[in-house]
């Protein structure tokens, strides 16, 4: 009882769909209507500005941090201490699950990649601190986001690897680039098309 609890409560954690409500309530929109259709941080920024758009990405990086590195600790020491390294994978893949199927909105959701950001903060910070390098440098080479996320997620299990991480912990860097780039094929179609938007590019007036 005390896995499922933890795993049902991750899930609707990431669930929150945060810049949904933003849209809402500051425009009274859909944000699933406007640029990408994605309810993530970067249609956020587009849609709604950067304001909304960091709000909706530390909302979302949080979703994945605290079932990871509250939640889960806490019930696992109620329940007397289970086994911590892969408790905490079951929950962060639940944790990003929620948030790329969202049952608030039925089943759909965002690419997953603040919520994993949350998620490898209690899990492997340092293979974070060097994927998100790589984010940094391919997305301000190229000006795609969608380029550096992939970037970033695919270098995640191999940072992992290199720097001798536990099989649990792989196993979870290799589960995170998977949903991140199954997620981004959309995105992926139009890198290939030459019709995806570079940042700084905005999809509705403010």
């Amino acid at each position: 009882m005390a896995i499922v609890l933890v795993l049902l409560t991750s899930y609707f954690a990431g669930s929150f769909p945060t810049s949904y409500l933003l849209g809402r309530l500051l425009k009274g929109i859909d944000i699933r209507d406007f640029g990408s259709g994605n309810v993530g941080a970067t249609n956020t920024f587009r849609v709604l500005g950067p304001g909304p758009g960091v709000l909706v990405f530390l909302i979302d990086m949080a979703k994945g941090a605290v079932p990871v590195c509250l939640i889960t600790p806490y019930i696992a020491g109620c329940m007397g201490g289970l086994p911590p390294a892969w408790l905490k994978i079951f929950s962060g893949i639940c944790a990003i699950a929620g948030h790329n199927w969202s049952i608030f909105l039925k089943f759909s959701g965002g690419k997953g990649v603040a919520t994993s950001v949350g998620v490898l903060l209690g899990i492997s910070a340092k293979s974070l601190g060097l994927s998100a390098g790589v984010w940094i440098l391919v997305t301000g080479f190229f000006r795609y986001v969608s380029l550096g996320s992939i970037a970033a997620a695919v270098s995640l299990p191999v940072f992992m690897w290199l720097g001798g991480e536990d099989k649990a912990t792989l196993f979870f860097g290799i589960a995170v680039a998977l949903l991140i780039v199954v997620k981004h094929r959309s995105n992926i179609t139009r890198l290939v098309n030459h019709t995806e938007k570079k940042i700084g590019l905005r999809s509705i007036k403010q």
